[in-house]
């Protein structure tokens, strides 16, 4: 018997950022996700979505209504969500009130294509929690798998942490 697929939805967020020298800034790309799966030979069957190229800091209340309505209207019963972590949170409160998931949202601080990024730790954190916890909202960064009505973003540590 095999295991429930997974959806994992890319929103943007740094995990998804590239550095242009000729502009001096970071931009969202596309995805990286289905790449950083294929390197890591995951064996769960999984879906990737696309849904928008955004930094967390610029998603609005109709980015976050059609995140949630994504979720909400896909087969799978667990999903992970590749978020930007400024606003990570302000989603997670967006999903909680969608019953019967297992919804973990995961991130990056470092762009997936550096090669110290946390990406794909973060990435592979999230499948792990997708696949263990219960129905309901969940952050996965850093190692640590949080309720995601229970955290916060420490800018200054540069970590989330419980409440």
């Amino acid at each position: 018997m095999s295991a429930p697929a997974i959806l994992v939805l890319t929103t943007g967020g740094t995990v998804d950022k590239a550095y242009f020298d000729a502009l001096s800034e970071y931009h969202i790309t596309d995805s990286g996700i289905p790449g950083l799966l294929e390197e890591a030979r995951v064996a769960v069957p999984f879906r990737v979505v696309e849904l928008m190229r955004k930094d967390s800091l610029d998603l609005t209340e109709a980015d976050r209504a059609l995140i949630a309505a994504t979720v909400r209207e896909a087969p799978e019963t667990r999903v992970v969500i590749t978020h930007g972590t400024d606003t990570m949170t302000d989603t997670a409160r967006v999903l909680a009130h969608i019953p019967g998931k297992i919804m973990v949202l995961t991130g990056a601080l470092t762009p997936a294509r550096f090669a110290e990024s946390d990406a794909a730790f973060n990435l592979g954190m999230a499948f792990a929690a997708a696949q263990t916890c219960l129905p309901g909202v969940w952050i996965a960064m850093s190692g640590q798998v949080f309720d995601g009505l229970k955290v916060r973003k420490d800018r200054e540590a540069g970590r989330f942490v419980a409440l």
